[in-house]
């Protein structure tokens, strides 16, 4: 079978992998350069399965709401125009319950753990080296209602087999020491060993080489127009060659969308309504000058809702989102406040031991959808399929996605509770009220 995959992040390229391995004839398109120069570029670089917490809970609409004034909030809701996000803000809404939470938290986890084992076995095939850190993710609290919070949160996964431990202050220090100059602000964290960290750039285009040197097709620095549609099913992608402005016509036996954020505007005018709005993420990756007093555990700090990971030399600060559509500039004064805090926070927690004065700042759309459930499966077109809609858990749930929707287009039901989309283009059983809501 032809396959053309739309997409060359970490979802699209570890779909185009898993197909190859399967036997069939790839393509993979993509308007930049390279692979993962969007929003796999510069993330947090977690591999958080201990995390796989959706947004919308029954304490998220009051905490937005407090949030509205600050640029610098961990979530900012810019109210637009744009009937897509109003779509989307009402979507969240319904899902901001105790019983949607955990229907959306059993989906998120069961799919973390899948994917966590697809990217393991996957490194131990191929070699792949992408300054993996399996040292655990700490996630520390800044106040006693916090902690208390996360106490709670943390039983709550535990409670799905998730190894998420419940820390003192003192034991917080221990596993992370280079946390000491901070520590009279520390109440308290969880921890869990079995996360890790690693560069979902790095790792993304070392798989992408490897896709090729199998045979697998990229067409880079190609913009993707439209799909068409004839008899019910897709029967072409039209692009557009940007180096040379000439139209390009590819035919395939199947496609895949996975062109995270982009995915929704490209199928809606088949009839492919994907309730996936775009969450603008920021993130900066500082040199260090002092490695020897830097973290190596990869951390969360609850109180700004960011994450910190160590890479190499470098460490990397990333976090926020701002619901103000497909804007990705980082000259606006929102975009330098926001990026800004990300650097003044950790050397608030680590002081003097980055270089703050040349500061990486990045700027990538997460592909959110109201449960932070993604979409993964057939659409109402029989050989059109969709992967995304991962959120801020592209990386933890990459390997795993591409995994599970070749396994679904070669005829196989992947081994794990989740609700992909059906051959109707609706969710199957396990998902059903959750896609509803969306």
């Amino acid at each position: 079978m032809r396959v053309i995959v739309l997409g060359a992040g970490i979802i699209g390229v570890s779909t185009a992998w898993y197909l190859k391995q399967a036997g069939h004839d790839v393509v993979v398109v993509d308007r930049q350069a390279d692979a993962a120069l969007e929003t796999s570029f510069a993330n947090g670089a977690q591999i958080s399965v201990c995390f796989c917490e959706p947004w919308a809970s029954a304490d998220a609409p009051l905490k937005v709401l407090k949030w509205l004034a600050r640029d610098d909030s961990p979530l900012l809701f810019r109210p637009k125009l744009d009937p897509q996000q109003w779509r989307w803000g009402l979507s969240f809404l319904l899902q901001c319950s105790d019983s949607a939470f955990e229907r959306n938290v059993r989906q998120l986890v069961a799919l973390g753990r899948y994917s966590h084992e697809a990217l393991k076995a996957l490194v131990a095939e191929t070699g792949i080296e992408y300054q993996r850190l399996e040292r655990g993710i700490l996630h520390f609290f800044s106040s006693q209602k916090d902690f208390e919070a996360g106490a709670a949160g943390a039983e709550l996964m535990r409670s799905y087999g998730v190894d998420r431990k419940v820390l003192s202050r003192e034991e917080v220090l221990r596993i992370e020491p280079a946390l000491g100059s901070f520590q009279r602000n520390i109440f308290g964290g969880t921890y869990t060993p079995s996360d890790e960290s690693g560069d979902a750039r790095v790792f993304t285009q070392a798989l992408a080489r490897r896709c090729e040197a199998l045979g697998v097709q990229f067409l880079y620095e190609h913009d993707i127009l439209a799909l068409d549609a004839e008899g019910g099913r897709v029967s072409r992608v039209r692009l557009r060659d940007r180096r040379t402005g000439q139209p390009v016509v590819l035919q395939a036996d199947s496609f895949v969308a996975a062109l995270g954020s982009y995915t929704a505007p490209l199928l809606r005018p088949l009839g492919v309504p994907l309730n996936i709005y775009p969450a603008k993420g920021y993130s900066a990756t500082l040199r260090l000058k002092h490695p020897e007093r830097a973290s190596m555990v990869s951390l969360l700090d609850d109180s700004r809702k960011i994450a910190i990971s160590r890479l190499g030399d470098h460490i990397r600060i990333a976090g926020t989102a701002e619901l103000a559509g497909f804007d990705t500039r980082l000259d606006t004064p929102t975009a330098r406040v926001r990026c800004e805090a990300l650097v003044r926070r950790y050397e608030e927690l680590f002081p003097g031991v980055a270089d703050a004065s040349e500061p990486n700042y990045w700027t990538g759309l997460r592909p959110s959808t109201p449960t932070n459930i993604p979409y993964i499966g057939r659409t109402r077109l029989p050989n059109l399929w969709v992967n995304a809609g991962h959120g801020t858990l592209g990386w933890t749930h990459g390997a795993g996605s591409g995994r599970a929707l070749a396994e679904l287009m070669n005829g196989r039901r992947p081994a794990l509770d989740f609700g992909f989309l059906d051959a109707g283009g609706t969710a199957s059983p396990t998902r059903r009220d959750a896609r509803v809501a969306a």
